[in-house]
């Protein structure tokens, strides 16, 4: 019924929806849409039941989005063969985490006979044998109703969804005798072992950069109970550092962290449970499965205190209370947690409807043998035992290069002149495909019209708690209550503001009053949902070289606990332990872990922080201590920290932050049902110090800097990350709506192309952040570095010298709106109304700032494209490898290494 190439990328151009994907899963694929506009659902759900039931599946889209091989010089038969494809590059860019290829290596061991053997996403050098014939098969095979589940949540009537399915997709099938289902793992007669290798960059030292995990397969995801037994296990085990497993893996000296994928994954049909360390040795493999097996010998001997295992119950239980959905729509986390049952043929709604179970689990941890029994029987006593060591190889990414370069090579050697003659004929089909524009009115669509007239910004109210001003917001919040201490940040020493990260990270990690930090870990897991410290800093809505920051410290809890979780933060606030210098090493040491890994999954971010790092304070500051040279100083922080005076140095830097921060002014926030706030207020009211009073301080503040940017930064990885950033206007600016659409804009009618289909990248685009006041260029995950900075040059020149209808413009408005009217969790809307109140954007000024979106035309977007996009003010940083830093040569920027 829409016979365009890119129905998925045309339609976010024309809706106001809040969530458009596609997932694909070991075991699974699905095609997740929301909207809150009942038309803009409606054109969702018809365009979506089209696209997936009735694909068109083109051979030169399988060629752009799968993958290809095509002359490095697509005219050119002379030229070296070379692979392309989207999802090629995008695996060779997963691949690039030694976290990713862990995980794939464990269960390719783990699941010796299943789908989970494979990695779904492809490896990289697997990819170019999947043919077009066995796309088609596989889709006519795996894409027919009979082999689908639908599920919907919101206010409209199950029967009115299922006429249109009916009538849109299912009509039109008949029933398929086939039943497509992962059956059980064939379970080992004795424990395994194996070994494997991740790539790192030769530059880096290998020593102590070993993963070691030890794993076990667990029963099904669709049984309930064995579900929520499994997730207390884990809890009991593993959940912070007063549980015996997490706590003999951060103390141990066989490695530097635990490993990042402890804990249970339940999202295979058959559940995970790993533990084990990184930042180890090949040798130390014994010893580490020793440790693990002795801290769960005693468990299985002596148990869990009951107050342990209260307290992980605790936590499952709140969970399943809490409204979430600030970073994805809530209705959309719930169906894609009844989604593995009702994969499996399970029941979905006993997934999410857990209170009988949680009634049952209650009843079964009264018996003090409940976990000593879990532990013998489902780890113990368990032979499906994999222990594998992950080394690193310097070498591995050269061979791989090589192997892909020696096959190419040899594939060119035997190609017959017909066969270049027909690459040369389909590279140029393909670019013709690329450059061909589809007429965008065969798709349905929303319009400016179609936009609410308002958005809904939740209202506070001001009151008083002590000494203390509090701001209070009543929300359906399903029994929780959620509150923060927000303190005014004072001027501060460049040396402790280099030790903030650190410093936010720890408060809550270490013991606090005469509790050390396994006790007051289990006092948060007993009390709360959780208890986090962060600092903001934003620019100002006027000017973006006056900042303001605030210190965060923020908690939640079931309303039953209100008193406790006061004390909690009271407590956690006010007599931080930061003498436990060993728990502050361990602390660093996986923050370290952390940061290194975020590098191949969030790089286009760092990339973008790195090419603002001068064009405001804030921008710098990020940089500093989040960016690219937070993580490279971090590394640096902790290589440091074997001695113990360089311990105690950064404690006493902390301690120092931290008397800075309790003398300075300070107010709550509380979020809540009206039922409770009352008593949550009355129990936050007793034993604070005393505040600072304002003005009493100096604010803080940081130099102004409005400079040009030019770095690129060396790591391990097999794809790139672009940036180039132009300095523009601050949020209150008159210009400032224009460029915001200027981002959507420059996306839909350029980027998406020349990127995305013409360049193989994963993804790229542009956007306005008006704190920095910067409009960024960026590229995910790219097999290109030099022809993709062209591509952000060659946007600006479309923009001013092209042909543009007003429906481009009308689209990239309501891509900034559908962004706006977002919704969050109701406890993150009222705190993101606080927290943009503080620094400026009241709700009157978001209302204003909305309204003039609603007005740009294509007039303001080229005026203010010439105006801000000049070359010779742009700013740009790379994350790339040495390989590709060597093979692209001077690009005039300054190199930085990991």
């Amino acid at each position: 019924r829409y016979p365009v190439r890119d129905p998925f990328f045309m339609m976010i151009r024309r809706s106001l929806n809040t969530f458009m994907n596609a997932f694909t899963a070991s075991d699974w694929t699905a095609y997740p849409f929301a909207s809150q506009n009942r038309k803009d659902f409606n054109n969702l759900l018809d365009v979506y039941l089209d696209a997936v039931f009735f694909a068109r599946l083109d051979e030169l889209d399988f060629a752009q989005e799968g993958h290809r091989i095509e002359f490095e010089n697509a005219e050119d038969p002379a030229s070296p063969l070379v692979f392309k494809g989207v999802v090629f590059n995008e695996m060779k860019g997963a691949m690039s985490s030694p976290v990713s290829a862990l995980w794939q290596a464990l269960t390719h061991h783990l699941y010796p006979t299943t789908t989970y053997h494979y990695n779904s996403g492809g490896e990289p050098e697997a990819i170019p044998e999947l043919s077009y014939e066995n796309l088609k098969r596989f889709y006519q095979t795996h894409y027919h109703p009979s082999n689908a589940v639908f599920m919907t949540y919101g206010d409209i009537a199950a029967r009115e969804h299922q006429a249109r399915f009916e009538a849109a997709a299912l009509s039109r099938f008949d029933a398929a005798p086939i039943v497509i289902a992962v059956p059980d793992e064939t379970r080992f007669d004795a424990p395994r072992a194996a070994e494997e290798r991740y790539a790192l960059d030769e530059s880096e030292g290998v020593d102590d950069r070993c993963h070691i995990v030890v794993s076990w397969l667990l029963g099904r995801n669709t049984d309930s109970m064995d579900l929520l037994r499994a997730h207390l296990l884990s809890s009991v085990l593993l959940d912070n550092g007063a549980c015996p497993l997490r706590q003999a893996l951060e103390t141990t000296d066989l490695g530097s962290a635990p490993s990042p994928l402890c804990g249970l994954e339940d999202s295979n049909r058959e559940m995970t449970f790993v533990c084990g360390v990184e930042g180890s040795r090949a040798e130390r493999t014994d010893a580490v499965l020793d440790l693990v097996l002795t801290v769960l010998e005693e468990v299985a001997e002596k148990g869990i205190a009951q107050d342990r295992v209260e307290a992980a119950l605790h936590q499952l239980e709140l969970h399943q209370r809490e409204i979430s959905g600030d970073g994805f729509p809530y209705g959309l986390q719930l169906l894609l947690e009844g989604l593995p049952a009702a994969v499996h043929r399970g029941d979905p709604v006993a997934l999410l409807n857990l209170d009988a179970s949680l009634a049952r689990l209650r009843t079964e941890i009264e018996d003090p043998a409940f976990i000593k029994r879990l532990v013998r029987e489902w780890l113990l006593d368990n032979r499906h035992r994999v222990v594998l060591t992950m080394s690193p190889d310097t070498g591995l990414s050269r061979r791989k290069e090589q192997a892909e370069a020696e096959r190419l090579a040899a594939l060119k050697t035997e190609m017959s002149a017909a066969r270049r003659d027909d690459l040369v004929d389909s590279a140029r089909r393909l670019a013709e495909r690329q450059a061909t524009e589809d007429d965008p009115e065969l798709l349905p669509k929303v319009t400016l019209q179609d936009i609410p007239a308002d958005i809904r910004i939740p209202k506070g109210a001001s009151r008083r708690v002590g000494a203390m001003p509090a701001r209070v917001y009543v929300q359906p919040t399903n029994g929780l209550l959620y509150c923060e201490l927000v303190v005014d940040l004072p001027q501060i020493a460049d040396e402790l503001l280099a030790a903030a990260p650190a410093y936010a990270t720890c408060l809550t990690e270490v013991g606090c009053g005469a509790r050390d930090y396994l006790e007051t870990q289990a006092w948060q897991d007993a009390v709360s949902g959780g208890i986090d410290a962060a600092g903001t800093v934003r620019g100002d809505v006027a000017d973006e070289q006056r900042v303001k920051g605030h210190f965060v410290l923020a908690a939640k809890a079931l309303a039953r606990n209100h008193a406790p979780l006061a004390e909690l933060m009271r407590e956690t606030f006010t007599s931080p332990r930061f003498d436990e210098t060993g728990r502050i090493r361990e602390v660093i040491a996986k923050e370290r872990a952390r940061a290194e890994q975020s590098v191949t999954g969030s790089g286009h971010r760092l990339a973008m922080i790195a090419a603002c790092s001068a064009m405001s304070p804030q921008a710098a500051l990020t940089h500093r201590l989040e960016g690219l040279s937070g993580i490279r100083d971090l590394k640096a922080l902790d290589d440091g920290l074997d001695d113990g005076a360089a311990i105690a140095a950064l404690a006493e830097r902390f301690d120092a932050l931290h008397r800075l921060i309790l003398a300075a002014p300070r107010q709550l926030v509380v979020v809540g049902e009206e039922q409770h706030n009352a008593a949550m207020l009355e129990a936050l009211a007793q034993g604070w110090p005393e505040a600072g009073a304002r003005g009493s301080q100096q604010d803080f503040s940081l130099p102004p800097t409005r400079e040009r940017a030019a770095q690129l930064w060396l790591t391990s990885t097999q794809v790139n990350f672009c940036a180039k950033a132009y300095p523009t206007v601050p949020a209150q600016h008159a210009d400032a709506p224009a460029l915001a659409v200027l981002g959507g804009f420059l996306r839909n009618g350029f980027l998406h192309r020349a990127i995305r289909e013409q360049g193989g990248a994963y993804g790229g685009g542009a956007g306005h952040d008006t704190d920095v006041a910067a409009f960024r260029f960026f590229s995910y995950r790219d097999p290109r570095l030099a022809e993709t900075l062209a591509d952000f040059d060659r946007s600006v020149d479309w923009l001013l010298e092209g042909k543009h209808a007003w429906r481009q413009v009308e689209e990239a408005i309501l891509g900034v709106i559908g962004a706006i009217d977002k919704p969050g969790s109701p406890a993150g809307e009222a705190k993101r109304a606080f927290h943009d109140a503080l620094y400026g954007r009241t709700p009157e000024w978001r209302r204003r700032f909305r309204a003039r979106v609603l007005e740009v035309t294509l007039e303001d977007l080229r005026r203010v494209g010439e105006t801000y996009l000049r070359p010779d003010a742009a700013s740009v940083a790379v994350i790339t490898s040495e390989r590709v830093c060597q093979q692209v040569g001077d690009l005039g920027l300054g190199v930085f290494r990991l």
